[in-house]
């Protein structure tokens, strides 16, 4: 992709798409419990995202349309967030965060390891489809780094054992389950 992001620029990669009509219906609910039909382009994207896979500028558009909204600022939410996908990812995205945190705990120990055991390096995805490494910043969890996310879970104090295991529990199909850190260090109630 471009250094410079326009619509252009981006893969269209969906073509004429649509939603269903219980798709539409469950957007309408969405809608509903915004003061203005734009405040829900966050639920709209995740929800297009979720079907699609990734956000194409058709899916932009589509969500545009949806929402009465120009495409130029559906672009500009989607591209500001780092959780919107604007281009095909593998089925297992690993975005290791690689602030400052989770760099002094190891994140490029984490990285060498991906890379070394899958054969990708940041920005790209394994030949099966299965993996791809994003270096990407802040996750919001500085106490327990180094950690990545890995689609939608969050995976903590990071050992070359751990990694091992996380990537062939996901390459054997998973899903890999692990105890969040913070539930670690919380007491349970009384």
């Amino acid at each position: 992709m471009s250094a410079f992001l326009h619509h252009t620029n981006l893969p269209q990669g969906h073509g004429e798409i649509s939603w269903t009509d219980a798709e539409a219906a469950e957007i309408r609910q969405i809608v509903s419990r915004y003061p203005t039909e734009r405040s829900a382009i966050m639920p709209v994207l995740w929800k297009a995202q979720h079907k699609w896979g990734w956000l194409s500028y058709d899916v932009m558009r589509l969500v545009g349309k949806t929402l009465h909204l120009p495409p130029s600022h559906v672009l500009s939410v989607a591209t500001f967030y780092t959780m919107f996908k604007k281009a095909p990812t593998g089925q297992f995205l690993i975005q290791v965060c690689h602030t400052l945190s989770c760099e002094l705990a190891g994140s490029e120990r984490v990285i060498a390891k991906v890379r070394d055991k899958l054969g990708i390096g940041p920005g790209e995805t394994t030949a099966d489809g299965k993996f791809t490494l994003m270096r990407v910043e802040c996750l919001a969890s500085c106490g327990s780094g180094p950690m990545a996310q890995i689609n939608e879970h969050f995976y903590e104090l990071l050992t070359d054992e751990r990694l091992d295991h996380i990537l062939d529990e996901l390459a054997g199909g998973g899903p890999v389950k692990l105890q969040p850190e913070a539930e670690r260090w919380t007491y349970p109630a009384s």
